[in-house]
């Protein structure tokens, strides 16, 4: 049988199925998913030549083959697919009983020489018919259908009394039907067999009369087949059985024997006529249907077993719980990980065996749950009984009120991961140091030793190269201050001074420092979007991103190329934004654009790595796109490299945009032109280290200010507290004892709530100094500063501009 609608086309009785096919499709759907019940039957049916049709589903509809089609084909010429009590509508109320009869038992029903009043004619007449009903089992076993095969009889019947007369006539009737037909006396000795019989079977006529019918049957049905048999003699009992019969060629097929008793008028018994229909067909579909449903048995059976052996086995943690935050069963890796008894462990509130600390996320899952969400990767830290916590990475999915859970645990990868950590902090904090110990050395050899020949200078009275050895000093003490700088800005705690600030100024204010950083053989373009947004940024820290970049992209054309400096606005969506690991907003992008050597992906990878440079060693540490990286971040912004081998490179800074106007940058004064104290104001400076207190009083001094210091912030609190005259506090953010700069400034506001405060520092978090929103009448100054810049800002500071 073929899994489509092809093999409804085969054969020579297909007409009326044909016919029928659009009926079928509609109803039952494509013949691949018709039961393998019905499509048996319609096999049988199709490859049968005897009179058979198929009553199937509720209404019992009609499916039948060629050879059945006239029956109906008066009364009702359009039958296929009607219900059976719509064709049959005049003799319903005789074969619905014995329909009901063997939907009910589930056993076969024969009827023979059974009067029906059909249709012919015009009229109704009364005809006779013999015929048989057997029940069709769906995969489950309940009767989808009924199985009908059958003939007319009426001739048979009006000419009773002549066959009694003639058994001839009688044979050759019998003879006539498409069906094994017999009888016995009434003892049950057999007397006849019409010519199908003979022709099933293939014996000599007359060769089974009496007990000789036993060698027909297969040895194995012998005794149960003759056990029935003697049940109906005995007690008159309609005989019906099913066993196998010998074929003609030998080989044995399944029949449904049946047999009613024949009584005269007293109600005596005086013959037996039965049939034989094979049903192999049947039987061969049942055995299928049978294997189908026994491997499907069995695969279930070993399925569970699976199950089972994991649930007992597996490591990890299996169970059902509840959205009323309970467990309703645990398989044993519980106990073996946990140590808690599955009693323990289900008289309690889960949340009860969950570190605090992960009460609100777990909550929170249980939450999506109950939504019908299914939650993977979750990780909690679950109590052992000994007060140990494990690390648990669970997935769960829900199903009613329930969900299954699994939990694997993960503490020794969790404990792992954190050591990998660990030592990869280590590794950098080694290469961080290392490199920083290097490039010092370097700065305070040249600082060292500048002093110590500008002391040796002066003890000779050779005064004429004490500049140089100054000016070599202050260089190398500038050198150092920008490495912290970039430090700093690598790991985002230098103090920032964002300003609303014009980025196209501030390129075009850069153009001809950088057009003499790259020098002749590198053309430099630069490209302005028109109204372009401001920025909140701290401008120096931009032009020294700015100088920086331009100076890679030089490094990266040996041979000359083209440089361009770009600047746009930039509209982040959601998906934009996530891309560069922003907020969605409002940005403007600075780009630098080379037409060097490229980068590959390993490099664009490691590029804002501190101390990693592609550069011979001594011609570069390594911060300089540490530095860029650290500052935008800080900023709120971020950086992105775009480049392929032999290419190029572009690097982008990407900065949040500002509404407002923008700030002219000040200029540094020069101290000799300072403006002088007036008569008796005086600041106070508290720094923990000596050298700094002595250079600002040197300079506080030198302006004719009064100087008082101290060395930590409880000292610095005496001064506040007593009636001394302060004007400005100048004070370092960190400072020991307990009591940062910060603190002191506020404690001393408390006191002398117009104190104006400068703080000074070379570390500053950004936290302490309220994230760069300082109030009224207070600023910051990094380390190192020059001595104008001191001056200047302490004279702003008590001027009140």
């Amino acid at each position: 049988m073929t899994n489509d609608a092809g093999f409804l086309r085969g054969g020579g009785a297909m007409g009326a199925l044909i016919r029928a096919y659009e009926w079928v499709a509609t109803p039952l759907g494509p013949p691949e998913t018709w039961p393998q019940a019905l499509r048996s039957a319609i096999d049988l049916c199709l490859h049968s030549s005897f009179p058979t049709a198929i009553y199937w589903g509720p209404e019992l509809r009609l499916l039948y083959n060629d050879a059945w089609a006239p029956i109906p084909a008066e009364r009702h010429p359009d039958a296929l697919g009607r219900p059976g009590a719509e064709v049959w509508s005049e003799i319903w109320p005789i074969i619905a009983p014995q329909f009901q009869r063997v939907l009910d038992s589930g056993e076969g029903f024969a009827a023979f020489d059974q009067m029906l009043p059909m249709a012919r004619g015009g009229r109704v007449e009364e005809t006779w018919w013999t015929y048989s009903f057997t029940p069709i089992r769906s995969e489950d076993g309940t009767i989808a259908g009924v199985l009908n095969q059958g003939n007319e009889v009426t001739a048979h019947v009006r000419t009773q009394h002549a066959l009694r007369e003639s058994e001839g006539k009688f044979r050759g009737i019998t003879n006539s039907v498409d069906q094994m037909i017999w009888s016995t006396l009434s003892d049950g000795f057999h007397d006849y067999y019409n010519d199908r019989w003979y022709e099933f079977t293939g014996v000599p006529a007359g060769s089974t009369d009496g007990e000789a019918w036993n060698d027909m049957f297969h040895p194995e049905d012998r005794e149960r087949a003759w056990g029935v048999w003697r049940h109906s003699l005995e007690t008159g009992e309609t005989y019906h059985i099913e066993y196998r019969l010998k074929h003609h060629s030998g080989t044995y097929r399944w029949v449904l024997g049946r047999a009613q008793p024949v009584r005269d008028a007293k109600g005596d018994i005086t013959r037996w006529f039965g049939s034989c229909t094979d049903i192999q067909e049947i039987v061969d579909a049942r055995e299928v249907l049978a294997r189908s449903r026994a491997e499907l048995e069995r695969q279930v059976a070993e399925r569970t077993r699976e199950r089972n052996r994991l649930w007992a086995m597996t490591n990890d943690l299996m169970g059902t719980a509840g959205l009323d935050g309970y467990l309703k069963a645990v398989n044993p890796a519980w106990t073996r990980m946990l140590g808690w008894s599955d009693a323990e462990l289900l008289a309690r509130p889960f949340s009860e065996l969950v570190d605090k600390s992960d009460h609100a996320a777990t909550a929170d899952v249980v939450r999506r749950l109950s939504l019908g969400e299914t939650v993977d990767g979750f990780v909690d830290h679950v109590f052992c009984k000994d007060g140990r916590l494990r690390t648990i990475m669970w997935s769960a999915v829900p199903e009613g009120a329930l969900f299954y859970i699994v939990g694997r645990d993960i503490t020794e990868q969790r404990n792992a991961e954190e050591a990998l950590r660990q030592s990869q902090k280590m590794e950098a904090v080694g290469q961080l140091t290392g490199g920083l110990a290097h490039d010092f050395n370097n700065l305070l050899t040249g600082i060292s030793g500048s002093l110590e020949l500008l002391q040796t200078r002066v003890s000779q009275g050779r005064l004429g190269d004490v500049d140089r050895y100054v000016n070599a000093a202050q260089g190398a003490a500038k050198r150092a201050a920008a490495l912290t700088h970039r430090l700093l800005a690598f790991s985002r705690r230098q103090t920032l001074d964002p300003k609303p600030t014009d980025v196209n100024r501030l390129v075009v204010g850069m153009e001809e420092l950088v057009r003499r950083t790259i020098g002749p053989h590198v053309t430099l373009e630069v490209v302005a979007a028109g109204g372009l947004w401001l920025a909140l940024v701290d401008p120096s820290q931009l032009e020294n991103a700015l100088l920086n970049l331009c100076i890679n992209a030089r490094d990266a054309m040996p041979d000359g190329g083209r440089i361009t400096i770009e600047t746009a606005n930039k509209w982040m969506d959601e998906r934009a934004a996530k891309e560069r690991d922003l907020d969605p907003g409002q940005y403007l992008s600075l780009c630098v654009t080379d037409t060097g050597t490229g980068m590959t992906p390993e490099v664009i990878a490691r590029a804002f790595d501190p101390f990693f440079t592609t550069k011979p060693i001594g011609q570069g540490t390594g911060l300089g796109l540490s530095m860029i990286y650290g500052f935008v971040r800080q900023s709120g912004g971020q950086v992105r490299i775009y480049s392929e081998i032999g290419a190029g490179t572009t690097m982008c800074l990407y900065l949040p945009r500002h509404y407002g106007a923008a700030e002219d940058v000040e200029g540094v004064p020069d101290l000799s032109g300072a403006p002088r104290a007036d008569a008796g104001e005086t600041v106070l400076i508290v720094d923990d280290e000596p050298t700094v207190r002595m250079l600002v009083i040197e300079v506080l001094e030198d302006l004719g200010y009064t100087a008082i210091e101290a060395a930590d912030g409880a000292g610095g609190l005496k001064v506040l507290q007593s009636d001394v005259r302060i004007d400005l506090l100048v004070t370092d953010v960190g400072l020991p004892g307990g009591m940062n700069g910060r603190q002191l400034a506020d404690a001393g506001r408390v006191l002398r709530p117009t104190l104006k405060v400068l703080f000074i520092t070379g570390y500053a978090e950004n936290a302490v100094l309220g994230h760069g929103h300082l109030d009224r009448d207070m600023q910051v100054l990094t380390k190192p500063f020059v001595m104008e810049a001191l001056a200047s800002r302490i004279r702003d500071l008590i001027a009140g501009s």
